[in-house]
This record gives C-alpha cells, structure tokens and sequence, in this order.
C-alpha cells in the first residue's frame, strides 16, 4: 500500500536537487519576496511560416484569456509579443508547481496545448516549450515507471529461461524480485515522508533495474549452489542448508559491497545523488533479505520437480569430478601463460579508456536531454530561430536596494547578457533580470552566469547573487565535480576494506580492486565514443561518471567476490592454482548468467526516451558484460595463477606448507564442475 504512494514524495524540480548553501537555492529565499518562487515557466510559441497574420495575433491573445482559467496557472500570462521577424509569437504563462505537484504539471501543459490547439487556423503552428514543457515531456517520459518495470521483468524471464531452460523455475526469482521492489518502494516512501530522504523520477527507474538485476543475481548464485547440493545430499532441506551455508558469506558479502558504495553517495552535496543512494542501497539490502528467505523456502516448497525438465537427482558424485566445460577449456587456455595472459589483458583495457577523454560531463541543455524530438523540443527550436533563446526564462539578480543600480551597469556588461531590465525594489532588497541570448540550459547560457556571478559579486556592499534556471544547472554541475572529487575514493577505500574482511588478505584485495577500476575506465571510454559516435548525444549529464563508477565498481566487485571466494574455498583444500581453475570452471556459468541478467536490466533503461537513461543503461550493461566476461574470467584468474598463494598474504592460508607448492609446482588438472552449470 505504502510502495503505490512513493510518487507523493517524489521532488523533481532542478532546485530541489542542490544542497541549501548553493548560490542559486539562496536566490530562491530571497526573490520570494518578488515573485512567486514555487512557479515555473511554460512558453507558448505559435509560428507560421510565411508570416503571422493579424487573425493569430488575435487567436493568441483569446488564448492568454483562456490561459488564465487554467487550473494551476499563476496570474496573467506574459504576452502575446510577435517576434521581430514577424513569423512567431510567444506567450509565457506561469505553472504553480506546489499547487498542481511536479506531476500536475503535466496535466496543465495538457490544457494549455488543449486551448491553443483549437481553431489554429490551418498552417499555424503552436508548441508549449520552456522549463514547464520540459518538465512535462519528461514525466511522459517516465510513463509512471509502470513501462520500465514491465520490460525490466521480461527482460529478466527471458534470460532466466534461456539459462534455466525450465518453464517454472524462473517464476520464483521473478515473484521474489517483485516483492523485494514493492517492500522497497515502501521503505523508502516512508524514509522520504518522515526523515528527509530526497527521492525522484531517476530514483525510481534505477531503483526497479537494480533491484530486479541484483536481486536476480543473488538468486542465481543461491539456486546454482542449490542445485549443485542437491546432487550430493538426498534430502533437499539438507542440501539448501548446505547452499545457504556455502553461498551466503559471498551473497551477503558482494550485497555489503554495493549497498556500502551506494550508502556513501550520502557524502554527495547534490541533493538528488544525496538521496539516491540510500534509497538503492535499501533496494540491495530488500533484494538480499528476500533472496536469502523467501527464494530458499519457495526452492524448498516446491522441492526438486520445480527444476523440470532437468531435475537433479541425488547421485552422490565426488567433488572433484572431472568437467570439459567452456570455462574449464578456458581456465586450461589461461594456465598455459598466466603472466602473458593478465598482461596483455590490461594493455587492451588500458588503451580502451583513453577514450575517456571523449567524455562531455557538464551537462546537457533542456533540448538534448531527449533521445527523440518531443513538442519541447521543437518548440524550443522554433522559439530560439525566432525569439532571443533567453527570453521567458532570465537570470535572476538579488541584491541590496541601495546598490541596485551598480549591479544593473555591472550585469549589462557581461558577455551574454543580450537586455537588463529596470531594477524592481522591495524593501531594503532589490530584483534585476537578466535576458541571456543562448539557450537558458546550454553550456554557453552557463559560462554567461558564471560571468555574471564575477560581475555582480565585484560590487562593494551589493551582497549580490545570481540565481534561475541556469543557475541551478551551473551549481548542478559545479557539485556534482565536487561530488566526484571527494566520494570516489571513499568508496575505493570502502570497498577495499569490505574485501579485505571477506578474503582476510591484503594482496586479493588490491588485485581485485586494480581490476575492477581497470574495467570501469575501458567501460567510460568504450561508452564515451558510442555516445559521440553511434548515438551521437550531446554530452553526459554531470552526474553521470560519478553513477557509472559506483554501479561498476560496486557491481563488478560483486562478481569477483563471487569467484574468489568459491576460489579461496577449494584453494584451502587443493592449493591456490587448482582453486583458481576449480573456482572458475564452478561459477563460470552462474557468474555469466549473473551478469547477462544485470547488463540485460539495465539496458531496459533504453526503454526510456531519455539521454541520461540511455547512457547510464549501456555504460553499466557494457560494464558488467565486460567484467563478467573478460576481467573477471580471464584476468583474476590469470593474475591468481600467477601471484599464486601470495593472492592470501598475509592470511593464515598463505603460509601454508602442507602440499600446496608441490601441488602448485604441478602442471594444471582438470578442475571440478560446479553441478548443474
């Protein structure tokens, strides 16, 4: 009941998403006093091309008339004005956000786009664009998050029935993901509602992929083992409780991971980063609990038949049977030259981030946050050939009253600023706007704030502060860099020691942590090309490289907990090189199918008409598919055969002597299948 009720909490205007010292969060305090700082703009834009007679002018002032009786429109609509070229008029009409609620706004460009649509008079264009039209595309965008959870769903039941190839089995990670979402959604609602939790719209698409992909990792992990058990004891009751035994530490330990990396986006000044992270992290944490209760009883419940029409019988097969599987001709193929193979590995990786230099992370203008052209963006294109692209939409310029004029001289001399207008005093305080001549959301626009801020601010006793829309973008951008700065090596740090409590070593850890930043960097630079490329996006949001680096990190990592620990476990009994290839040969095809699943969630993020959803989707699906591929199968396992029992220093098993260097010094057998991979 509580999960349904999730988008009451949601806060989805820019501001809402900066930490409350930022330039522009103050601006918001003190115009208040000037305007009505819970409005947003929507520009109406009508245009025909061989010229707008007087019939549209009229057409559009009965429009403005109209406008006003629109519920959730704040007071008299700005306009009709023509543009200069005498091919398009623009109207702004103020949308009172608090009163309709970020999805209401929707609603009202709805009506807006109702009203003008009627009697255009053939030839007449008419679009609804600026912060209101964007806000409203988006949340079409998002189409209530019900589409994403569909396709996320059936993109997870088909790869469990290409990996399971059973009819039934795949219902019960689905049912139990499906839970652990609803019970998560439910948890954070209550979080936003009563202690400040900052959720949105790109909360709630990440959260449904990463609970669905991780929640279904854990779940493989857990019914391979499971399976695996079943072989070797004839009571299945027995066999999960060995399962839940032999799995769990890496289940809970590779949960632990992620959910720590997402807890420390906490440390992030961006209130939306701030917030995101503990809510994914409860998503993880949901995941983990119900896959390691209700998945086991629902295995157990329905006992051995659910794995129809492979059912596992109890055969008593030794462990250390013999398997010519891919992954055991892999691990063979790698043993031969281990240093070779992990060296030549990291050279390819290597020069596969250099195209990390492509990457564009300062933000995308309104108009290129779409993958398509919704009617904010054609709009916005007709109103910039037309209209000064700043106009509807100023800089706001507060300031003491006594000052008001200095700070106008000093704003009209800015590079950028296309008009000033008269200041507007209230009180002790005073209100300049500013006309910008780019787009109010492009990087141009933000370089002219930015000028303006050194402008204003140089004004002895003003107490000056620029804010508005590309304001707040610029203060987005400007800590999300900072964000960057002082989390990602938090979260290194964090990670390491996370591993070094599993492992109980040092040298693993550092290996493992080398790797996994290895692949992210291949991954930013393979991403980054594709972007300019293939897609040919305009750029990444300025959140973007911090949200790949925690998901890849935290969710690569996972998968080579996944290998060493399985590793460690045989190398106690074996030695450290049979461990590696035994370890490799018995989680290859779980791992895999792991990671299919994950990548194949979170590339359901394409699914939505968004460049943020789409460039988060195929950094993360490119990722995962190359860490559970390449690094985790060729180079841990190469880089463990080759630094051989000092992977455990300075553990109790790397001082081992009993057999271990004789077994090492042997050439390579053989290793063991994992039953049921």
């Amino acid at each position: 009941m509580l999960a349904g009720r999730l988008g009451e909490v949601e806060q989805n205007d820019n501001s809402a998403w900066l930490p409350g010292d930022a330039e522009s969060t103050r601006v918001v305090e003190r115009v208040a006093r000037f305007q009505p700082a819970d409005t947003v703009p929507a520009i109406v834009v009508y245009d025909r091309q061989e010229g707008v007679t007087a019939a549209d002018l009229a057409k559009a002032r009965a429009d403005a008339e109209a406008f006003r009786d629109v519920e959730g429109v704040e007071g008299a609509p700005q306009g009709p004005v023509r543009s200069a070229d005498g091919r398009a008029i623009q109207t702004v009409v103020q949308v009172h956000k608090d009163r309709t609620g970020w999805e209401g706004i929707g609603k009202v460009v709805d009506a807006l786009t109702e009203v003008g649509e009627r009697d255009t008079g053939g030839g007449l264009g008419f679009h609804v664009t600026g912060p209101a039209g964007q806000a409203a595309d988006s949340i079409k965008a998002f189409g209530g998050g019900g589409g994403l959870t569909a396709i996320t769903a059936s993109v997870v039941v088909l790869i469990l029935l290409l990996t399971y190839r059973s009819p039934v089995l795949p219902l019960l990670p689905l049912l139990t993901a499906g839970a652990a979402l609803v019970t998560s959604e439910a948890v954070i609602y209550v979080l936003a509602r009563n202690a400040g939790l900052t959720v949105n719209k790109q909360t709630g698409f990440i959260l449904t992929v990463l609970v669905f992909g991780a929640a279904t990792d854990y779940a493989l992990l857990l019914t391979s083992r499971y399976r695996e058990e079943l072989r070797r004891h004839e009571d299945r009751h027995e066999a999960m409780e060995r399962a839940l035994r032999r799995s769990g530490p890496a289940i809970v330990a590779g949960a632990a991971t992620v959910a720590v990396s997402l807890t420390l986006l906490m440390l992030a000044s961006l209130n939306s980063t701030q917030g995101l992270g503990p809510a994914c992290a409860v998503g993880v944490l949901v995941g983990l609990l119900a896959m390691t209760t209700l998945m086991p009883a629902l295995l157990v419940v329905c006992g051995r038949w659910v794995f129809w029409p492979t059912i596992p019988s109890y055969d008593a097969t030794p462990a250390g049977a013999v398997d010519g599987g891919v992954w055991a001709r892999v691990g063979a193929a790698v043993s031969g030259r281990p240093r070779l193979v992990w060296a030549g590995t990291a050279l390819v990786l290597g020069a596969m981030t250099l195209g990390m230099f492509a990457l564009r992370a300062d933000g995308l203008a309104g108009t290129d946050q779409f993958t398509g052209r919704p009617q904010t963006v054609v709009g916005e294109e007709i109103r910039a050939r037309h209209f000064p692209a700043g106009s509807g939409d100023p800089v706001l310029v507060v300031a003491r009253a006594d000052a008001a004029q200095g700070v106008r001289s000093a704003l009209s001399g800015v590079p950028g600023v296309a008009r000033v207008a008269a200041p507007v005093v209230k009180g002790d305080e005073a209100l300049v706007l500013g006309e910008l001549r780019d787009d109010p959301s492009s990087t141009a626009a933000m370089r002219a704030v930015e000028r303006a801020r050194a402008a204003v601010h140089g004004v002895e006793g003003a107490r000056a502060q620029v804010g508005g829309t590309t304001a707040v973008l610029l203060d987005t951008r400007e800590a999300a860099d900072r964000d960057s700065v002082v989390i990602i090596p938090i979260v290194l740090v964090a990670v390491f020691l996370v591993l070094a409590l599993l492992l109980r070593a040092v040298v693993a850890p550092l290996l493992l942590m080398a790797t996994v930043v290895l692949s992210f960097g291949a991954a930013m630079g393979v991403s980054a090309l594709v972007f300019e490329h293939v897609f040919h996006f305009a750029g990444e949001e300025a959140s973007f490289p911090l949200l790949a680096f925690v998901f890849l990190v935290a969710l690569g990592i996972d998968y080579n907990i996944f290998l060493v620990t399985r590793v460690r476990e045989e190398a106690v009994r074996h030695g450290t090189r049979r461990g590696a290839l035994t370890g490799l040969s018995a989680t290859g095809g779980v791992i895999t199918s792991a990671g299919v699943v994950l990548a194949g969630t979170f590339a359901a993020m394409a699914s939505l008409p968004l460049v943020f959803a789409a460039e988060l989707g195929f950094a993360v699906a490119f990722g995962v598919l190359l860490d559970t591929l390449v690094v985790r199968s060729v180079l841990v396992t190469a880089l463990t055969l080759d630094v051989g029992r000092w992977m455990w220093w300075p553990s109790a098993l790397f001082r081992r002597t009993d057999g271990t260097p004789r077994e090492e010094a042997e050439p390579a057998p053989e290793p063991a299948a994992s039953r049921g991979n």
